[in-house]
């Protein structure tokens, strides 16, 4: 398989080492160095492409893949506001999207983890429920895109949550995300379940970077002539 990595940075430069491991073929690499070269023209070369930027170019990177016809991988954060307007673009245009806030297989069973123990939590309304995360300090988005997805589902379950904020709060309708920035932090996530008799909690623990990585080349392996809107739990059947 031929791919584009739009973003080569450090998430970059693991994709590129797991997909080589997997047997495919990098045929385009663009960096902050050499933005000129990201290009339909030169997108159209790959058969997927895998889409880390920053928030502030990521919407515009995503449609340029519908514009070339490739299939894209999204991984980029903070940038969902506009999430809706690129689905449309993609249907419009007969393409494909798999975007995930987090590619790791490990974060994905976690996802399914959090939304089963939100239903369990649901009747039990002692329990107040907050979210803390820590990443790297160089991670520009807070909180992370992991931690919202993590918060939204659990919104869908706990109604006397009505709203997550990223700050501590004293309102009970306040869903608390943590968000902290440590060196070096690849990524912790960390949902409790406190009450006056006992806690409940759940964590994981990125150690480095391979997970990620690894969970966006099986990403692009799945997408590959596909079309349509997909996630991690197509990829993963979850």
């Amino acid at each position: 398989m031929k791919i584009a990595l739009i973003g080569y940075g450090k998430m970059g430069h693991a994709i590129e080492e797991i997909a080589l491991q997997r047997g495919h073929e990098i045929v385009l690499k663009v960096g902050i160095e050499n933005i000129q070269d990201n290009t339909i023209e030169n997108i159209k070369k790959a058969d997927v492409a895998i889409e880390f930027t920053g928030p502030e170019v990521a919407f515009d990177n995503v449609l340029r893949c519908f514009d070339a016809g490739v299939p894209v991988v999204s991984g980029s954060t903070g940038w969902l506001q506009r999430f809706e307007e690129a689905t449309t673009y993609c249907t419009k245009k007969n393409g494909a999207m798999l975007y995930a806030s987090n590619f790791s297989v490990g974060v994905n069973i976690f996802f399914a983890i959090n939304k089963r123990l939100a239903e369990l939590m649901a009747p039990h309304k002692e329990y107040d429920v907050k979210l803390t995360e820590v990443h790297h300090t160089q991670k520009k988005d807070a909180p992370s895109g992991t931690a919202i997805t993590l918060a939204e589902s659990i919104l869908q379950s706990i109604e006397q949550k009505k709203q997550w904020v990223n700050e501590a709060s004293k309102n009970r309708e306040d869903l608390e995300i943590i968000s902290e920035r440590v060196d070096p932090a690849p990524g912790t996530h960390i949902i409790t379940y406190q009450s006056e008799i006992d806690d409940i909690e759940i964590k994981h623990t990125a150690h480095n970077r391979k997970g990620f990585a690894t969970g966006a080349v099986l990403a692009a392996e799945f997408l590959k002539g596909k079309k349509g809107i997909y996630n991690m739990s197509d990829v993963l059947g979850l």
